[in-house]
């Protein structure tokens, strides 16, 4: 096991062993216990009593934080001509269609999200095999496959993401940054937690939320309550 570092030590101290913090709390230490030389993100990491094998258990969906995640998205809009001053004028990074196609096919991704219509989606499914790994294939469901490619565009910018329970049960996701204040940190969370909690599978029995832990960029694990509201 690795050695901690000073700075290692003394967070994972401020920390009380066995202590289940509120969100509240738990938004105040993460901003003390975060000592990285960059402006780190904020995690949550929720364990969900979830069969993610199982269809009628998938839990996916969308959420506007709303602060944002303090992110520079940047978004790549595969879109046919007439769409692209749409695309460029809601703020897309990178706005055309065959160009791209062909740069994903050579191994490109170096964006965060794919907004597309869904014409072009066709031309998507040969190159599953690179953006599938990677989340970056556009979903309807996401609101990434539409024709109003202004609004999505926008969204995505303003603090929309989307999360998806892994297949041992658990949802990660980014919900801002440690620069953020503490009030900010808590919204964001509850935000996404509150739509978490209205996503529940009817299938899924018996405790639905089994844990959350916030945590930074390489900072230790918060146990926040799993009450939420």
């Amino acid at each position: 096991m690795a050695r901690l570092t000073r700075k290692q030590k003394e967070a994972v101290e401020k920390i009380e062993k066995d202590k289940v913090y509120s969100l509240q709390e738990a938004s105040v230490l993460v901003k003390d216990i975060t000592n990285a030389k960059f402006d780190a993100s904020v995690d949550l990491a929720i364990r969900l009593g979830v069969d993610p094998k199982k269809a009628n258990q998938m839990v996916r969906g969308v959420v506007s934080l709303p602060h944002g995640t303090g992110k520079d998205v940047k978004v790549l809009a595969l879109v046919t001509p007439d769409k692209e001053a749409e695309a460029k004028e809601a703020g897309a990074d990178y706005v055309g269609l065959q160009e791209y196609l062909d740069k994903i096919k050579s191994g490109w991704t170096d964006v965060d999200v794919i907004i597309t219509m869904p014409s072009v989606m066709g031309k998507l499914g040969p190159l599953g095999r690179v953006l599938g790994p990677r989340g970056l294939m556009p979903n309807p469901k996401t609101g990434t496959v539409t024709m109003d490619i202004a609004k999505a565009v926008t969204e995505v910018k303003a603090g929309k993401i989307d999360f998806k329970v892994d297949k041992t049960g658990i949802v990660h996701a980014s919900i801002g940054k440690a620069s953020f204040s503490a009030d900010k940190i808590e919204e964001n969370a509850n935000e996404l937690l509150t739509t978490i909690m209205k996503l529940k599978p009817t299938a899924s029995k018996g405790v639905y939320v089994k844990s959350i832990f916030m945590s930074s960029t390489m900072s230790p694990s918060i146990a926040v309550d799993t009450k939420i509201g």
